[in-house]
């Protein structure tokens, strides 16, 4: 195997002992929070395998508070999260799993407030990174580690195309692009890493595009 970097054997600058279960968990608690593109009001998060037998002691369950909280894995207030998000108003629920999945680092993050939830899954692969694997009931792959923008579109002949030709027409590089969709000439979901975050004025023009009804875009 090779590695990029130092950091990919050593892991992230992190707050907690466990790259998979702290730094891990507070990137699946950020992201969440930043698909859903605000605060939440509430959450809770069902835990799978070893993240359900240890989360107490690993501090799993205060790094994903904190990444909802928007905190990063090195920041301080992850030790206090609890108490920060009483502050802010949101209250959380964690519920241990015995059904098997996957992966054994796994969690289900719902959250919401009065104007909508979501709910998402996300994994921990180790050295803190992750991956999102399925978001409202739509599969998919999402690394976290990367820029990334999530089109909600209808499911249309040359939705993909005409997004694919807004990005290269701005210069934009695409990474890693894959579409999911529920059914047939349904609901679909495109989900484009980049190499660079992407301006506004662009992410306003995707959602102009025929067919695109949602644009979200989630950094680094």
């Amino acid at each position: 195997m090779k590695f990029k970097s130092v950091f990919d054997i050593i892991g992230p600058v992190m707050i907690g002992p466990s790259s998979s279960h702290t730094a891990g968990a507070a990137r699946i608690g950020r992201v969440a929070r930043d698909l859903f593109g605000r605060q939440p009001a509430w959450a809770k998060i069902y835990l799978y395998g070893s993240f359900a037998e240890t989360y107490k002691g690993h501090g799993t369950d205060i790094a994903i508070v904190g990444g909802l909280l928007d905190f990063d894995t090195f920041d301080e207030r992850i030790k206090t999260s609890f108490e920060l998000a009483k502050q802010v108003g949101m209250t959380y629920e964690f519920i241990p799993e015995s059904a098997h999945t996957e992966h054994p680092n796994t969690a289900r993050v719902v959250i919401g407030d009065q104007d909508g939830e979501m709910e998402m899954i996300g994994i921990s692969i180790g050295g803190g990174k992750i991956e999102i694997t399925e978001l409202n009931g739509f599969p998919l792959r999402l690394s976290g580690n990367h820029p990334a923008i999530l089109v909600v579109h209808d499911d249309k002949p040359g939705s993909i195309a005409k997004v694919a030709t807004c990005l290269a027409e701005q210069n934009i590089n695409i990474g890693h692009m894959e579409v999911s969709r529920k059914e047939q000439g349904q609901m679909a979901l495109m989900v484009i890493e980049v190499d660079d975050p992407i301006d506004h004025t662009i992410l306003d023009q995707i959602a102009m595009l025929p067919y695109i009804t949602q644009v979200t875009q989630i950094a680094e």
